[in-house]
């Protein structure tokens, strides 16, 4: 697709935001020969936590709203016009027209000469703790939705200027519960035309949406900030955006600037060799500054270091490579004998990591025999656990808050002292009932009759149990009826098996220090920071990059996973598959099997969009589709089929994990 100067085009708040992040980024966007990772992952994650059923929600609690319904630029413009000749209007999808902006705002109250532009987010905000000003200014977490604010008023205040606008944010409370039952039930998901369209219970009446939970918040102390960061400027915000406008539409490619914003670009995709079609807008960018060919490109960038924090600080400086990082600068320190040391573990880590990937090339993991000493410290049956896991913004139950986390299912595989391999599990789909303190008790059911060590990978099952302990002492607290019957027993066993932070009064000083039970949970993930590494996780810790990588080296993991596995989710499924092409085994998650399997269910009857369920968004979509009551009992057999799938494959990787470095430790 190539844009030419006479064709109508208008510059919209979704390129706005594009340009915000980086303006080179217009010339590739929307182009099918540049495609872009931005898809189906971030599109299910804004399904799973409800960013579509917050602005259903918001036009509810505005029923006097008129939609402006076309998708005409020219007419709704006229539209809306036309309907702020009233004295007092309120408008959803309002249209301006400048120049060539185009915006349309979520909700525009008039009233008088005063207009009010309420942008709606589904970003949770606490009225106490969130704060849009740092004491260097501006919040970076906010900055850009205060942005994309400033552009809507800019146009809105040229558009309409005998009017005064005054911004606000629609946001969603954290400091509110609900006050009705199955509030989210009541925005339904469903499909038209190929998009994904909220439609809402025709019985809903204001009385069923209880107490609100979005708040209407005034940024125009804030907006007026960020407009006047660039007021010395020419021409000031208006003309950086009137140059954004220009490149879009003259299909021109704005000036390339490399920096940190480089990592996270959504064209830096390399499509298939044989597909010349498609190209990579990264590449693109790279080529035209600094004249790179593929030899280049192949080696490790300095973002493609874990954590490392001196990114921009480097690249201002012109080194891109991670080989070129500078090592006695970033890396290393001089202790009191003068001789060299890391500054960290952290530092040490990313040397490693430096050393395997850009000056070894045997491609050999690095085992550090710590790890080995830390094995012989666990006691049998082991336990590794896996949490799935959902935080919407519109709560399924009465008297939750939004984004409260909700547990719905757990993984459990057990190695006991003779080799011996069991899986457990349990899922919550129940449509209606909060799930927590059921998958509490199971949980505990499984995993309180021996002392064994019970591992996770990561923190989250730790701060999982911490937040259910913390619902169970408001409950104590409330007298909830949804209470276990002995409450105790519970919170001692969640203390046993987690670590928290305390703060203790000692030497007439408080201090915060890290408190653990005597069966504190072994974080996998930990130790691979500590003592495991291999040069196919580049700069990632994620079990889904640690897995494929020791597959490829573990003759152990070989010979076992290709031949047949079997349980009570799979049958005689082999898991170590050779590449055709590479002859490296191909990524388990890849394999998992579309949630049709083994139903006579099409997925054009399906209402879970897709036929997989391989990333946490998918799975907390799935769950959240489970809890409205018109699914039909096959398609809720389906999912249910498919999560317990995708959360066994989970576990069973930390035990694959293990196995390899068992093997490594016996021999």
């Amino acid at each position: 697709m190539t844009r030419v100067a006479s064709e109508p085009y208008y510059f919209t708040k979704s390129l706005f935001k594009i340009a915000n992040e980086c303006p080179t980024k217009l010339f590739y966007h929307g182009k099918p020969s540049y495609p872009s990772s931005i898809g189906d992952d971030e599109f299910l994650t804004s399904l799973a936590e409800g960013g579509f059923q917050v602005g259903a929600l918001a036009k509810c609690y505005f029923p006097e709203g008129i939609e402006v319904e076309t998708f005409n630029p020219v007419e709704a413009a006229k539209q809306t016009s036309d309907l702020l000749s009233e004295v007092e209007v309120t408008i959803f999808e309002a249209a301006f027209l400048f120049e060539n902006f185009l915006v349309r705002t979520d909700i525009l109250r008039k009233k008088g000469d005063r207009l009010e532009l309420i942008e709606v987010k589904s970003k949770s905000y606490h009225p106490e703790h969130d704060k849009f000003l740092t004491k260097s200014g501006i919040s970076a977490e906010w900055k850009p939705y205060l942005s994309d604010v400033a552009f809507q008023l800019c146009i809105l205040q040229n558009a309409v200027s005998h009017l005064t606008v005054h911004p606000y944010l629609m946001l969603v409370d954290k400091s509110t519960t609900t006050s009705v039952e199955g509030l989210n039930q009541r925005f339904r998901l469903v499909e038209k035309n190929g998009k994904s369209v909220v439609v809402v219970d025709e019985k809903l009446t204001p009385e069923m949406f209880g107490s609100k939970i979005l708040t209407v918040v005034s940024v125009e102390e804030y907006v007026a900030m960020v407009l006047a960061e660039e007021r010395d400027v020419p021409g000031g915000f208006l003309n950086r955006i009137r140059q954004y406008a220009i490149h879009y539409g003259e299909d021109k490619r704005f000036p390339i600037t490399l920096g940190h914003k480089c990592k996270s670009c959504e064209f830096n995709v390399m499509p298939g060799t044989n597909d010349r079609s498609k190209k990579s807008g990264f590449r693109d960018c790279w080529t035209n500054q600094l004249g790179w060919g593929d030899v280049d490109f192949a080696r490790p960038l300095v973002f493609d270091v874990w954590n490392f924090r001196h990114i921009q600080d480097c690249m201002d400086r012109g080194i891109y490579l991670a080989k070129d990082i500078p090592v006695d600068e970033f890396f290393m320190k001089n202790n009191k004998k003068g001789l060299p040391e890391y500054k960290s573990p952290t530092t040490a880590r990313q040397h490693l990591q430096i050393i395997k990937t850009c000056r070894e090339t045997n491609g050999k993991e690095s085992v550090d025999e710590k790890l080995f000493e830390e094995i012989e410290k666990w006691t049998f049956p082991f336990h590794f656990i896996d949490f799935e896991t959902s935080m919407v913004a519109i709560p399924f139950n009465k008297g939750r808050r939004p984004y409260e986390l909700i547990a719905f299912q757990f993984s459990c595989h057990t190695i006991h002292e003779g080799g011996l391999i069991e899986h457990g599990e349990w899922i919550h789909h129940v449509p209606g009932r909060f799930p927590n303190f059921d998958f509490l008790k199971e949980l505990v059911a499984h995993l309180q009759n021996d002392e064994g060590t019970i591992l996770r990978y990561a923190p989250h099952e730790n701060t999982v149990l911490r937040h259910i302990r913390g619902e169970i002492e408001k409950a104590i607290e409330g007298e909830n009826s949804e209470l276990l019957e002995e409450p105790f027993p519970l919170l001692e066993w969640i203390d046993s098996v987690t670590e928290w932070k305390q703060d203790i009064f000692e030497n007439n000083k408080t201090k915060e220090v890290t408190k653990m039970g005597n069966r504190n949970m072994v974080d996998m993930c930990d130790l691979v920071r500590k003592f495991y590494y291999h040069p196919l996780m580049g700069g990632s810790n994620s079990l889904k990059a640690v897995l494929p990588a020791v597959l490829t080296t573990s003759e152990f993991l070989k010979n076992k996973y290709s031949k047949p596995y079997s349980s009570r989710n799979y049958s005689e499924m082999v898991w170590w598959r050779p590449n055709e092409e590479s002859g490296l085994p191909v990524d388990p998650y890849s394999l998992l099997p579309p949630i049709t399997e083994g139903i006579d269910i099409s997925k054009d009857e399906l209402i879970l969009e897709g036929q997989h369920i391989q990333e946490g968004g998918a799975a907390m979509l799935a769950y959240a589709k489970m809890q409205f009551s018109e699914m039909t009992n096959l398609e809720r057999s389906a999912i249910i089929k498919a999560l317990l799938k995708y959360c066994e494959l989970d576990t069973l990787a930390m035990v694959m994990l293990y196995e390899h470095w068992n093997d490594l430790k016996n021999n």
